[in-house]
């Protein structure tokens, strides 16, 4: 692949979210000079994600289309192409085949969806938000299954628009899946603040027309119903390919992204990949994993060597609160609170034998900046003074 004279050959990229979109991009700044061909399902040009519960929601932009020339660089993109399958050397659509070269798998991730649940909605793409919003209104009762980072903000916009809002978590905290309940049950106070009933504890067995049917038989009145209980990667069309997906449906690639399929490599939300600094395999789906990994992809079909292992990083601003998370924490970690979760800014971190494993911080911007980077530099704390919030991070480093 490290062979940039051949204009013949061709690089199919199939899924055109942030990862599909930025690998295409990097593959033509890297000096690829053959066919790159960007296929993607929806019918819009690539987008970024993230705004769609925040900006699209509340009405201040109705597209975040990425600021690509496709035109321009020569990039065939072609939307509105489901991807069906995979042969050597062969990308099947549901408009055709494509050959290719080489190919990146960047199909994304799927939201996970209440079994029977027909009418409640989804917020993954562009139309689904643009459904929502239209919906939005003062006394709308809305109820969310999922207290999730998806469930708090589109709470906030909720509570924005006027609407009457219910949140239903099967967790005893939010963020259950993501975060110790001692840390999420420090969140749970921002919905009260901003006037959400939030119910920990509560699954959800039905959504009937008007209602939600909760698990133990009792009726929450709704009007709408928004879903959002994670997502699953969008795999199932690799069935017999001989791509190999993990338990969850990722695909496993390599340190350098690559499957076991000679020529194919994957990107973003639905790759597993191996992480030395985690000592595991890490499946993110986040906008900067998006962002990363597609480039790194480029680079791995260019011929690069470099190892694909970055600090996973999120964001999410929810109740007036910007809450960002570098890291990835396990169980039998320490954990140091950075403040007290009753003051307006705290931050939580994670230490893994003295080492910064992960930081969680909220309206604490130094703190992300500073934790992150000694998280990659694998820095050793001294634990009383990174406990210390008056004490910077990088101050914190043992003698």
């Amino acid at each position: 692949m490290a062979e940039l004279s051949g204009t013949d050959r061709v690089v199919v990229v199939v899924g055109a979210g942030l990862a599909g979109a930025q690998c295409a991009l990097q593959l033509r700044q890297g000096g690829w000079r053959g066919r790159v061909v960007l296929v993607g399902e929806e019918r819009h040009a690539p987008y970024d994600r993230p705004p769609l519960s925040k900006d699209v929601l509340l009405g201040k932009a109705d597209a975040t289309t990425l600021d690509i020339d496709y035109g321009r660089l020569g990039i065939e993109l072609l939307t509105g192409r489901r991807a069906t399958g995979l042969a050597p050397g062969l990308l099947h659509t549901d408009g055709g085949d494509l050959p290719y070269d080489a190919l990146v798998i960047a199909t994304g991730a799927t939201p996970r969806a209440l079994p029977g649940a027909e009418r409640a909605h989804l917020l993954h793409t562009l139309d689904d938000a643009l459904a929502l919003r239209a919906l939005l209104r003062p006394g709308l009762r809305l109820v969310l299954v999922g207290a999730g980072w998806i469930g708090a903000e589109v709470s906030t916009a909720a509570r924005q628009a006027g609407c009457e809002v219910t949140v239903v978590e099967a967790g005893p905290a939010p963020v259950p899946g993501a975060l110790p309940t001692g840390v999420g049950s420090a969140m749970a106070a921002w919905y009260a603040e901003a006037g959400v009933d939030l119910r920990c504890g509560v699954g959800v067995a039905a959504v009937e027309p008007g209602a939600v049917l909760l698990a133990d038989g009792s009726h929450l009145p709704a009007d709408e119903v928004v879903v959002g209980i994670g997502a699953r990667p969008a795999t199932g069309w690799l069935a017999g390919s001989g791509v190999e997906l993990d338990a969850s449906g990722a695909v496993v690639v390599d340190g350098r992204l690559r499957t076991g399929l000679p020529g194919v490599f994957a990107a973003g939300d639905c790759v597993s990949y191996p992480s030395a600094r985690s000592g595991a395999r890490l499946a993110v789906q986040h906008w900067d994993h998006a962002l990363q990994s597609g480039s790194a992809a480029a680079a791995a079909v260019l011929g690069a060597d470099a190892p694909y292992d970055p600090v996973p990083y999120f964001w999410s601003e929810q109740f007036g609160r910007m809450v960002q998370y570098a890291g990835r924490h396990a169980e039998g970690d320490e954990l140091l609170w950075r403040g007290s979760p009753q003051e307006s800014a705290w931050s939580v971190l994670w230490l893994r034998d003295g080492v910064p494993s992960a930081l969680l911080a909220v309206d604490r911007p130094r703190d992300l900046t500073q934790g992150r980077k000694l998280i990659e530099r694998g820095a050793v704390l001294d634990r009383v003074l990174a406990a210390d919030p008056s004490v910077a991070l990088k101050g914190a480093v043992a003698g």
